[in-house]
């Protein structure tokens, strides 16, 4: 089984269509109410739905979630340079992290947390690892 995306709850869907083309992600599809994106290496994608209108929000009119969606790229650094340039905000630029992967963190126009980070092996290989599958 492999995960196949992820969608994000936005509230301004041209907004925030204009937010990820501008992380460097290619629109695929584009409707008033879903857009799907590609990330450049290797076919993962993910998708934007918009709110429905009785979606709750903080006081800033940003969603009230506690989700964070995390982007890899091994040239973490060069590439949130490329992304500063188009003008995008970070709440944290790179930086080491305890559990060995190196982050920087943003928000989206609708208060979606991300990451942009690079972890190599260590994000399926941590030397921390241990190994659970189910047993009935």
């Amino acid at each position: 089984m492999n995960l196949n995306q992820v969608t994000l709850t936005v509230m301004n869907m041209g907004e925030s269509t204009e937010f990820y083309r501008r992380l460097g992600f290619l629109q695929i599809v584009d409707t008033p109410h879903y857009a799907r994106f590609a990330c450049p290496d290797k076919g993962a994608t993910f998708s934007l739905s918009l709110a429905e209108t009785n979606t709750q929000t903080n006081t800033h009119n940003k969603l009230s979630n506690g989700t964070t969606i995390y982007f890899e790229h091994e040239e973490l650094d060069a590439w949130v340079a490329e992304v500063q340039q188009r003008g995008i905000q970070f709440e944290q630029l790179p930086t080491d992290q305890s559990y060995l992967w190196r982050e920087a963190s943003l928000v989206d126009p609708s208060g979606n947390n991300i990451k942009l980070y690079w972890a190599g092996e260590n994000r399926l290989n941590p030397p921390w690892r241990i190994e659970k599958k189910y047993q009935a």
